[in-house]
């Protein structure tokens, strides 16, 4: 599973303008829709699968079983795919060589995505890291070997017997801090339990990924290429993300004598600003303000397994403006760019993108949605009939037709729709503005002096919503909201701050309300953002406070729960009281609207996505230079 699937089962703090839709490409679009019809199916197999695992009469389960002649990976002869992930979808006739520029509209303050959760710091690592498994694009349910070779299960799923892949090495790298050089430096087991201790470690800052990793009760080394993953207690995604797990370098983040130190490693900037890994591509520089590249690494284990990535480079455009971005795709410095809902409807209607002309677009739905979130540490917003009347005074139908052109679909909690976790049977709280007034009544705010707004024991209703001034979506909603709730008796002040302002604020919970927007994993587990244990934790998910004794007996109840119709009720459960308890307006589920240069091939639409590592660019039709290098 490489980095970017780990941390789909994490929700991942983002920009809505860098959802995923920014890191993914395109393809034929009705194989996508047809793909996208089956994801509830699909989750729904390998719920399936959990659940008969966990019913099994063998002491261990030997994992991958691909139907070979030979289990021997790599074995000389044999037909087997299944010898490395995904295998079966590079393409053999391909051409190495070329290169892929995105465009990125914000600059991340770091490089190290076990305390940066930044979703577009998560793709660098996807690139540059892998994990011991992966899940076949296609059969989401089977996982297929990265970098072990083999694992086993016992029969009560807390223990994971795992064998590595001999010869991995590290990319090579100069330490920026003591400028010593590092070459073939070989993977091993200590690197798998140096990455579960630094998280596990109170010192660091990974509190969002630490409740995933919180019950695995220890690594045990048995040689340099196997070691045991033991956990405390069943969780139905222990396997999930014990196969998920990465390495991560010691000779780079403990390059000194002594114990390991947490707090060092959140603020050892030099070090934080590259990344060493082991995946098929290399970190090559960081121009700040400018760009980030990588570099294919030529000494990268899969090469001999059919799993090189065919295309040498890949470059980030650090460009804000999204019409600049528009700009830079039709005159090609860069290939890949997010559309604007406004871009899609009013600018993409040209020849550069109609059929076989230079530029492809597509829209599908994301596994993504945004919200507005109350600070409940204020007074202002501790009562839930307030938080209700709030929500009655977004108009998301406007705002779904007015911003995003009907591109995406309004949404009534945090599961992903197309998955039977989430419950359409639960209706949206009206736009009613009656309704609103009615509810903040009965919550003790009324216009007592008729200046036009509410007011309570002498305080006026009266607060900040921070915007991302980067934003354009956010620019066309936020104006939309104040006005609405005006008209209610409500002052909405709109604060557009920068990103990295912002994610400082929501760190240190200094905020009133909030926009953003969270990515939805394969597996759903709200204990990130919505438990109690994380509300008062610095740089925490769930930065909004969120506390409720009824919620955390349905979270904890879920994450032990194999059964898979069981678990649906109880996240319909969850769904409904977080409907009740409106500590988020839910906003829109977006389409993902992108614009890719046609110039590449094997682009392959998947239910999660399209991996970039089997696309490749045909000598004849490669840039002449690489956006400016």
């Amino acid at each position: 599973m490489n980095r970017n699937t780990f941390l789909n089962c994490i929700a991942t703090l983002i920009l809505l303008v860098l959802l995923v839709m920014g890191f993914l490409m395109i393809s034929a679009l009705d194989s996508l829709r047809l793909r996208t019809e089956k994801v509830s199916e699909k989750l729904a197999n390998i719920e399936a699968k959990i659940s008969k695992d966990t019913n099994t009469q063998n002491t261990t389960v030997q994992t991958p079983a691909p139907p070979s002649t030979s289990t021997e990976l790599g074995s000389k002869g044999s037909s087997n795919d299944f010898q490395i992930a995904n295998l079966r979808y590079y393409d053999k006739s391909a051409e190495p060589g070329g290169s892929l520029v995105t465009a990125v509209m914000a600059e991340t303050p770091n490089m190290n995505s076990l305390v940066n959760n930044e979703s577009f710091v998560s793709t660098l690592w996807s690139y540059c890291n892998e994990a011991l498994a992966d899940r076949d694009y296609e059969n989401l349910e089977r996982f297929e070997p990265q970098l072990a070779e083999s694992w086993s299960i016992s029969e009560d799923k807390l223990t994971y017997t795992i064998k590595l892949r001999r010869g991995i090495l590290w990319h090579d790298f100069k330490d920026p801090v003591s400028g010593k050089e590092w070459k073939d430096v070989e993977v091993s087991s200590r690197d798998f339990k140096f990455y579960v201790d630094v998280i596990k470690n109170e010192d660091t800052d990974c509190a969002p990924m630490r409740v995933y990793l919180q019950d695995i009760d220890r690594v045990e080394i048995i040689s340099d290429y196997e070691f045991k993953v033991v956990w405390k207690k069943q969780y139905f995604l222990s396997e999930s993300i014990t196969l998920g797990l990465s390495p991560l370098p010691r000779h780079l983040y403990h390059a000194y004598d002594g114990p390991f130190d947490g707090k060092k490693f959140n603020d050892d900037h030099e070090r934080n600003r590259i990344i060493v890994g082991c995946g098929p591509y290399r970190f090559e520089k960081w121009e700040k303000g400018q760009r980030i590249v990588l570099k294919r690494w030529e000494k990268y284990y899969g090469q001999k397994y059919g799993v090189q990535p065919p295309l040498e480079e890949l470059v980030f455009e650090l460009i804000q403006h999204p019409n600049t971005q528009f700009q830079s795709l039709l005159s090609g410095k860069v290939d890949r760019i997010s559309l604007t809902p406004e871009q899609w409807v009013n600018r993409t209607n040209t020849a550069d993108f109609a059929p076989g002309g230079p530029i492809s677009k597509i829209n599908y739905p994301s596994m993504s949605y945004s919200y507005i979130g109350y600070n409940l540490t204020n007074p202002l917003f501790q009562d839930k009939r307030v938080r209700q009347a709030l929500t009655c005074l977004v108009d998301r139908g406007r705002i779904l037709k007015d911003v995003y052109k009907d591109l995406g679909r309004t949404i009534t909690g945090p599961f992903f729709m197309d998955t039977p976790y989430y419950d359409k049977d639960i209706k949206s709280w009206p736009f009613d503005l009656e309704k609103a007034k009615q509810l903040f009544a009965e919550a003790g705010w009324k216009d007592s002096d008729n200046d036009g707004i509410l007011d309570k024991d002498g305080k006026k209703f009266e607060f900040n919503m921070l915007g991302i001034a980067s934003s354009e979506i956010q620019k066309r909603t936020l104006p939309i909201i104040k006005e609405d709730m005006a008209r209610a008796g409500v002052v909405m002040n709109i604060q557009n701050i920068d990103w990295s302002v912002y994610v400082k604020r929501l760190e240190n919970k200094n905020f009133e309300v909030c926009m953003l927007g969270w990515t939805t994993g394969i597996d759903p587990d709200p204990y990130q953002l919505w438990h109690s244990s994380q509300a008062k934790l610095s740089a925490s998910s769930n930065h909004i406070g969120f506390q409720n004794p009824e919620a955390d007996k349905l979270i904890e109840e879920i994450r032990v729960c194999f059964d898979l119709k069981k678990r649906i009720e109880l996240c319909h459960k969850f769904h409904q009281l977080l409907h009740e308890e409106q500590p988020y307006t839910f906003l829109i589920s977006p389409s993902s609207l992108l614009g890719q240069s046609s110039r590449y091939r094997n682009v392959r639409v998947f239910s999660t996505g399209v991996p970039t590592q089997i696309m490749w660019e045909p000598a004849s039709v490669r840039r002449k230079e690489s956006s400016g290098l």
